[in-house]
C-alpha cells in the first residue's frame, strides 16, 4: 500500500479564478444596485400593508353589492310593470267590441247643403236605425226618431207611445276654454210639427202654406234675433204648446248637481228679469221642487237624460243609468218653469248652447219649406 501523498498547501487555499463573463455589457448588474432595489422593494411592500384598511374595504364592498341589488330589483319591478301594462292594453283591445260592417262615416256635419237648401245628414246603421251625426267623437250620433210613452195622452196613444222628430242639436260648452259638457238635441212630437209649421209660416206670410227662399231668410233672422225670437218662441210654447223634449247626453263624466246648477241659473236669470210674472209663491215652490229632483249622484258620459214637456206644460225628467234602463226621476207641473227652461235653449240674448240654437233654427227652416202637414209623412 502506497503512502498518502500530502496535497500542497497552495492548492487548497488557492482562490478560484473568476470565470469569464460572456453577457453583454448592458446586462451586467451592479451588486450594489441590486441590493438597493431589493431594499426599496421590501420597504414599499411593508408600506402597502401598513396603509391597508380592512374596514374601508368591507364598507366599499357592502355599498357595491347593495347598489347592485337595488339596481337589479328596480329592473325586475320595471319589467313586471311593463308586462302588466301590456296585458292591460291587450285586455282593453280584446274587450272592446268591433263593428266591422257598421258603415258609419265619421266627422259628418248634422246638416248638409243639397240643391240650394240645407237638410239634415241622415245615416243608417246596420240595423236600419236613422241617425244624425253630431260631429262629436264622444257622442257621435243622435237618433232622428224617438218613440216614448212619456208625454202621451190617454187612450191608445199611451200603448203605442209618441214619436218625436229631431229638429236640431249642438254642444254645450262652459268657460272661455270652451270645455264641452254635453250634447243636447231638441225633439218635437211628429204629430205636433204641423201646428208649429202653421204658426211660423203665418208669422212671415199670413196667406202662405210654405215659405220661399227670401221668406225663409226673414224667418231665420227673426228666430235669431234676441227679442223677436224670444217673443215668437214664448208664444209658441204658451199657445201652440207642442209636445217636445231635450235629449241631454254628457260628453264627460259629471253629476246631477252640476247639471242642476246650470238649469237653475238659467231659469233664475230669466225669471228675475220679469218679477211680475214669476215672482209669486207658486213659482218659488216649483223651483224648490225642481231642485230636489237632482239630489242624486253621478251622470257618466254617454248616459241619456231627457227633459220632456207635454201639452199641458208639465215637465218630466227621465234618466237612463245603463243598468236598470230608463226611469222617471220626477215631474214638475208648473208650466212657467218648463217654458223658461225651454227658452234657455231656443231664444234670447244668451242661450245655453249657441250651436244648438242655430242648428235648431236650420231644422225649423227644413220644416217651413215643406207644405203644412207633410213633414210627418216624408220619406228619407
Amino acid at each position: 500500500m502506497k503512502p498518502l501523498r500530502p496535497l500542497p498547501t497552495n492548492a487548497i487555499f488557492k482562490p478560484l479564478a473568476p470565470r469569464p463573463c460572456h453577457r453583454p455589457s448592458c446586462l451586467r448588474v451592479n451588486p450594489q444596485q441590486c441590493r438597493t432595489f431589493q431594499l426599496l422593494r421590501r420597504r414599499s411592500h411593508h408600506r402597502a400593508i401598513e396603509s391597508l384598511n380592512i374596514n374601508r374595504i368591507r364598507r366599499d364592498a357592502y355599498d357595491y353589492y347593495t347598489r347592485r341589488q337595488i339596481f337589479l330589483l328596480c329592473g325586475a319591478l320595471t319589467g313586471v310593470a311593463g308586462i302588466c301594462y301590456t296585458l292591460y292594453l291587450i285586455y282593453l283591445k280584446l274587450d272592446k267590441p268591433k263593428k266591422f260592417d257598421s258603415g258609419l262615416p265619421k266627422n259628418l256635419d248634422p246638416f248638409s247643403s243639397e240643391a240650394g237648401s240645407t237638410r239634415k245628414t241622415v245615416i243608417h246603421d246596420r240595423d236600419g236605425t236613422e241617425l244624425v251625426p253630431t260631429g262629436n267623437s264622444t257622442v257621435p250620433t243622435f237618433p232622428r226618431i224617438l218613440d216614448l210613452a212619456v208625454g202621451a195622452e190617454g187612450g191608445q196613444e199611451k200603448i203605442n207611445g209618441v214619436e218625436y222628430t229631431l229638429v236640431g242639436l249642438g254642444v254645450r260648452t262652459v268657460s272661455f276654454l270652451g270645455i264641452q259638457v254635453y250634447m243636447v238635441g231638441y225633439y218635437i212630437a211628429t204629430q205636433d210639427i204641423a201646428a208649429i209649421q202653421s204658426r211660423l209660416i203665418k208669422e212671415i206670410n199670413p196667406i202662405a202654406t210654405t215659405l220661399v227662399s227670401n221668406e225663409k231668410d226673414e224667418l231665420r233672422k227673426a228666430l235669431l234675433d234676441p227679442e223677436r225670437g224670444e217673443k215668437l218662441w214664448n208664444d209658441i210654447l204658451l199657445e201652440v204648446r207642442p209636445r217636445s223634449l231635450f235629449r241631454v247626453v254628457p260628453t264627460r263624466d259629471t253629476d246631477f248637481h252640476h247639471l242642476r246648477d246650470g238649469f237653475v241659473r238659467a231659469i233664475t236669470a230669466r225669471s228675475q228679469s220679469n218679477s211680475r210674472d214669476y215672482g209669486d209663491e207658486a213659482f218659488g215652490e216649483a223651483m224648490k221642487e225642481f231642485r230636489s229632483l237632482f239630489n242624486r249622484g253621478k251622470v257618466p258620459k254617454g248616459r241619456e237624460l231627457l227633459l220632456l214637456r207635454d201639452a199641458a206644460g208639465q215637465l218630466t225628467i227621465t234618466f237612463d243609468d245603463g243598468k236598470t234602463g230608463t226611469g222617471t226621476i220626477g215631474r214638475v207641473s208648473e208650466e212657467r218653469l218648463s217654458r223658461l227652461l225651454w227658452l234657455n235653449y231656443l231664444a234670447g240674448s244668451k242661450v245655453a248652447s249657441e250651436p244648438a240654437r242655430k242648428n235648431i233654427v236650420e231644422g225649423i227652416m227644413e220644416f217651413v219649406e215643406r207644405p203644412v202637414g207633410t213633414v210627418a209623412t216624408q220619406v228619407l
